[in-house]
């Protein structure tokens, strides 16, 4: 990657910015490969995306930033320190999703449920301000009753169908109602 960035016109005049659509492709054809069960898929989209991480780190070291190598011991600290029962002397906690939201809120000094959500896409969003929600036992209630992954497939489509057909934009009426949800959240938070 450094000969790359020193190289080849194209490489050199990238910046983190200009990679980010790259990044976002390669992660969704990683999706694409697991999500059809291609083993051959996934090691090249796998690839693809770790390229990804290598260039973005050569950028930062080429600007004197960060390097490969506390990309790598980033990642290692966090996990050691995330699983202190695999790591350290702890028990393994009952509810590992919402322990990992705890050690994760208090690492990075995090007050409400919504910090640190990346702009995902709507349905992504929703349900990561959702899990977020009742992980960190937001006063909040939320629908729970059972429902299968056919009925959840199944029922987005035909609501953007019916969004479609009435003249509605569903990937905007979803940002609507998740910002919705996120100020709902925000005043439990500020209630309790």
């Amino acid at each position: 990657m450094a000969r790359l960035r020193r190289d080849c016109p194209w490489d050199a005049e990238q910046t983190h910015r200009s990679l980010v659509t790259y990044l976002i492709e390669e992660t969704a054809e990683v999706v694409e490969a697991i999500e059809t069960a291609d083993d051959a898929h996934l090691v090249e989209e796998l690839g693809d995306l770790l390229l990804q991480v290598a260039f973005h780190a050569q950028i930062a070291a080429d600007e004197g930033r960060f390097d490969i190598d506390d990309v790598a011991a980033g990642i290692a600290d966090k996990l050691i320190a995330r699983h202190p029962y695999v790591f350290a002397a702890g028990d393994v906690p009952d509810d590992l999703d919402a322990s990992w939201e705890v050690r994760k809120r208090a690492e990075k000094g995090r007050t409400s449920a919504l910090d640190g959500i990346p702009p995902l896409n709507a349905l992504a969003r929703s349900m990561k301000v959702v899990r977020r929600t009742r992980a960190l036992d937001v006063p909040l209630p939320l629908p729970d009753a059972p429902v299968t992954a056919a009925e959840v497939g199944e029922g987005i489509v035909a609501l953007v169908a019916r969004a479609q057909a009435s003249g509605i934009d569903a990937d905007q009426a979803v940002r609507d109602a998740v910002r919705a949800l996120e100020r709902r959240v925000a005043a439990a938070e500020a209630s309790s």
